[in-house]
C-alpha cells in the first residue's frame, strides 16, 4: 500500500497518472503518433478515429484518443465539421451487419433472443463505441463535453449532424446519471477557483463582484448548492442559490440588496430557489436541476427542520417576446383592443405601473393557455419547475424591475410551490396530460371571458392567423 504522507513517495493518484502516461508515451512511440502539443501537421482526424477502433490494447487506445481529442482542439471550424461530418456517415452504424442481423432474424421468425441481442448491437451506430474509447483519454470527459458544445454551434446550420447529437445525449445521459453526481454546498470558505466559476456562470442574476458573490453566500440566512461529477474536477455542473426568509417574496431586488438585514436561519420558515444556473454548455439537455432541487429540499429538511415551505422565485424569459408576437397577429385572441393600448402606452414611455392588471391577466394566459404543439407551456422555465411537480403559485407583478427584468418578461416574475406531499401527482398530472397545476389567485388572473377559451398550441395559433 502507498504510504501517501511519507515524503518523496508518490501518492496513490500520482502512482496512477505516470503509470497511464508511460503507458500512453509507449503506445504513441509503437504507432508513430507526434505528442498531442507538437507544432507539425496534425494526422487525419478519421483515420485517428478508425484506428481507434481497431486497436484493442489498452496502451495504443489511450495514445489514439489522446492526440484525436488534441487534434480536434486545434482544428479549425471546417477540419471539425469535416471529423463531425464522418462521425454522421462514416462512424454510423455497419450497413452490411445491420442487414445480415436482420436476415438472421427473420429466418429465427423473431424467436431466438440471440437474434435480437445481434441486431442491436448491429444497429448501434459505430461512433458510439468511438467516443467511448475517446472517454479512455486523460481529461478525455471533459474534452468531449467541449466536443458537443462545438457540435451544438454547428446543429443550425447542419442538421445532418442532428443524429450524432442524439448519441452524445444518450451516452452523456448515461456518464451523468444521478449515481455519478455529487452535491456540495458552496460558501464563503470554498475555493476561489469553484468560486470564480459561480461567478462567471450565473446566468440569471449577474455577480456584479466580489463584495455581491459573499452577500450570496457568508449570510446565515444564504445557501448554495453545486452538482459535481468526478471526471470534471472543481468544475460545477449546475448550482442552486437559496435565500432563507419569513414569507414567500414577490421580488428579487429585496433578496439581493446587499444592506438587507440577514436573519438567523432558524428563523426561516421558507426556503426560496431564487437562481438555477446549467454551467456547461456541452450538456445541453442532459437534466441536472429535478435532482437538484429534490436533493438541496432533502438536505434543508433535515438541517433546518423549521422550514415549511419551499418556493421559487423564478425569471420568465420568454414573455415579453411572446407578448410581441401577439401584438403583431391581427387576431390574438390572448390580447384584446384595452390590452393593446396599455401595451402601446409603455412603449411610448409611459408608467407600467399603469398597466398592472392587463399584464398580469395577459401572464396568466401565457401560463394557463398558450401551448407549444406538444400541449406543454411555452415557457421553458414553466415546463421545468411544472415537469418537477411544482404548482404554479403567484404571479409577481414587477418582480423584477433591473433592465434586463423588463426587457425579456416586462419586470413579471412568479413562484412556484413545492409542496412536498403534492409533487408526485403534479408530476403526473402534468407529464400525463400537460395540466398545469396553478393555485386559484394565479386562475383568477385570467380574465373570464379567455378562461373558456380552447388550448391552442401557439405556434399553430400563429400559422392560422395572418402576421402583419
Amino acid at each position: 500500500m502507498l504510504n501517501e504522507s511519507r515524503p518523496g513517495r508518490l501518492s496513490a493518484p500520482e502512482f496512477l497518472q505516470g503509470l497511464i502516461d508511460t503507458l500512453t508515451q509507449r503506445g504513441r512511440s509503437v504507432l508513430g503518433i507526434k505528442p498531442p502539443r507538437h507544432t507539425g501537421e496534425d494526422p487525419d482526424l478519421e483515420l485517428l478515429g478508425e484506428a481507434l477502433l481497431s486497436r484493442r490494447g489498452e496502451a495504443s487506445g489511450v495514445a489514439i484518443a489522446q492526440s484525436l481529442l488534441a487534434a480536434f482542439e486545434r482544428a479549425k471550424e471546417p477540419e471539425r465539421l469535416k471529423f463531425l461530418s464522418s462521425l454522421a456517415d462514416r462512424f454510423g452504424p455497419d450497413r452490411r451487419a445491420v442487414e445480415l442481423a436482420i436476415a438472421a432474424y427473420k429466418s429465427e421468425n423473431g424467436g431466438a433472443g440471440k437474434t435480437i441481442e445481434a441486431l442491436h448491437a448491429a444497429a448501434e451506430p459505430r461512433r458510439q463505441e468511438l467516443i467511448r474509447r475517446l472517454n479512455l483519454a486523460p481529461g478525455g470527459t471533459t474534452s468531449l463535453v467541449r466536443m458537443r458544445q462545438g457540435l451544438l454551434s454547428l446543429l443550425p446550420k447542419h442538421p445532418e449532424l442532428q443524429a450524432v447529437d442524439d448519441d452524445f445525449v444518450h451516452l452523456f445521459s448515461s456518464w451523468f446519471n444521478r449515481g455519478f453526481l455529487v452535491l456540495r454546498p458552496i460558501d464563503w470558505t470554498t475555493s476561489a477557483n469553484i468560486l470564480e466559476k459561480i461567478i462567471k456562470y450565473e446566468a440569471v442574476h449577474a455577480i456584479q463582484d466580489w463584495d455581491d458573490l459573499r452577500n450570496r453566500l457568508q449570510p446565515a440566512d444564504r445557501r448554495c448548492y453545486a452538482f459535481f461529477h468526478p471526471q470534471l474536477v472543481d468544475e460545477p455542473l449546475i448550482f442552486v442559490e437559496v435565500a432563507l426568509t419569513k414569507e414567500i417574496p414577490g421580488a428579487i431586488g429585496p433578496l439581493l440588496d446587499k444592506e438587507r438585514q440577514a436573519i438567523d436561519a432558524s428563523e426561516a420558515t421558507t426556503a426560496v430557489f431564487y437562481s438555477i444556473s446549467n454551467t456547461q454548455k456541452g450538456l445541453a439537455g442532459v437534466s441536472f436541476g429535478n435532482f437538484l432541487i429534490k436533493q438541496v429540499v432533502q438536505d434543508l429538511t433535515r438541517e433546518l427542520p423549521n422550514l415549511k415551505t419551499f418556493v421559487t422565485l423564478s425569471p420568465v424569459p420568454g414573455f415579453a417576446n411572446w407578448v410581441k408576437r401577439e401584438l403583431k397577429a391581427e387576431a390574438s385572441v390572448a390580447i384584446d383592443d384595452e390590452t393593446r393600448r396599455a401595451l402601446a402606452a409603455i412603449e411610448d414611455g409611459g408608467d407600467i405601473t399603469q398597466a398592472k392588471e392587463q399584464i398580469t391577466a395577459l401572464a396568466a394566459y401565457y401560463f394557463l393557455k398558450a401551448k407549444q404543439p406538444s400541449g406543454k407551456p411555452v415557457d421553458p422555465v414553466a415546463r421545468f419547475h411544472l415537469g418537477n411537480g411544482a404548482r404554479l403559485e403567484r404571479l409577481n407583478f414587477l418582480g423584477d424591475a433591473s433592465p434586463k427584468g423588463l426587457k425579456q418578461s416586462h419586470g413579471l416574475m412568479v413562484n412556484y410551490l413545492y409542496a412536498l406531499e403534492h409533487i408526485e401527482a403534479n408530476h403526473e398530472a402534468f407529464a400525463e396530460a400537460g395540466t398545469v397545476v396553478a393555485s386559484q389567485q394565479v386562475k383568477k388572473s385570467l380574465r373570464a371571458k379567455l378562461a373558456s377559451q380552447d388550448l391552442v398550441p401557439s405556434t399553430q395559433a400563429a400559422s392560422q392567423r395572418k402576421i402583419s
